[in-house]
């Protein structure tokens, strides 16, 4: 969930990053920050249930894991809390994260962010087919090189919606490099339209690679009852602040949405304050 979770250690004494209700509700920090802390999420059970996709993904050596999830559902705290995992080695020992921002361009630009993120520098490239070649084989040789020092290659790219077909398709192909056993494994975080663009012709090589696939939705009214209170607790109120009312109220007008109930249990804290509730 976005900034959603527990509080990890001794809280801060209340201070400058303290809404101005702070003191009034007897809390230490703002209870519904939409900063992402992946070391602090509120594990509900769909997210428990995206989670467990992402692990199944790497675990069964899935080619491509597919999750998708509207906007403010959580999807990027969740791929945090994986990265942060897998390079703690808590996910097993032998995988090296490779974690890739999606920006403009085709396949040239994604095969230059993975490498890139595998910190090796970027040959000079022609601008031509000879370019497209030597950007091969470099990423050949990154693979390569994982795979004789025993390390599988988990690419993570979140908001992958935004990436075109071309580098879609570029990425599907790094799985084939040294495939058995499998050296890359994919991982594509993104919105709805992702999955539906996987059911398109064009992408069919990429679709029949998903092994592993969920889709993260909103929470219920129950979850989000649960969270307000779990929240509040962890800034150090009582959990109450917000009635079982207000909790329907804001499940109603967020569809529980975890981005859209922050900023508006945030706002009635606020209005709260200002009215001496």
């Amino acid at each position: 969930m976005d900034g959603s979770g527990q509080a990890n250690g001794p809280r801060p004494a209340v201070a400058e990053t303290a809404p101005l209700y702070a003191t009034a509700y007897g809390l230490q920090m703002r209870p519904f920050a939409l900063a992402s802390d992946s070391g602090a999420i509120y594990w509900s059970d769909a997210h428990r249930r995206a989670a467990s996709v992402l692990e199944y993904g790497l675990m069964s050596a899935a080619p491509v894991t597919l999750l998708t999830g509207e906007i403010g559902t959580g999807k990027t705290v969740l791929v945090q809390s994986f990265l942060a995992r897998l390079r703690s080695g808590a996910l097993g020992a032998g995988y090296r994260a490779v974690p890739v921002e999606p920006g403009p361009g085709g396949r040239r630009a994604i095969l230059a962010a993975v490498l890139a993120a595998l910190g090796r520098p970027l040959p000079a490239l022609a601008d031509d087919e000879i370019g497209d070649l030597t950007l091969s084989l470099e990423l050949q040789r990154a693979v390569l090189a994982e795979r004789a020092a025993g390390r599988r290659l988990v690419i993570v790219v979140d908001e992958a919606q935004s990436l075109s077909d071309a580098a879609l398709e570029a990425l599907r192909q790094l799985t084939n490099i040294a495939a058995e056993p499998a050296t890359v494994q994919l991982t594509l975080i993104g919105q709805p339209e992702l999955a539906a663009r996987l059911r398109r012709s064009e992408l069919r090589a990429l679709a029949q690679r998903v092994v592993a696939r969920g889709e993260l939705g909103p929470m219920s009214a129950e979850t989000v009852a649960s969270y307000l209170a779990h929240r509040l607790r962890a800034a150090g109120g009582s959990g109450a602040e917000l009635t079982a009312e207000a909790a329907q109220a804001i499940h109603a007008a967020t569809g529980g949405i975890p981005r859209l109930v922050n900023q508006l249990a945030d706002f009635a804290l606020l209005c709260g304050w200002s009215l001496e509730l």
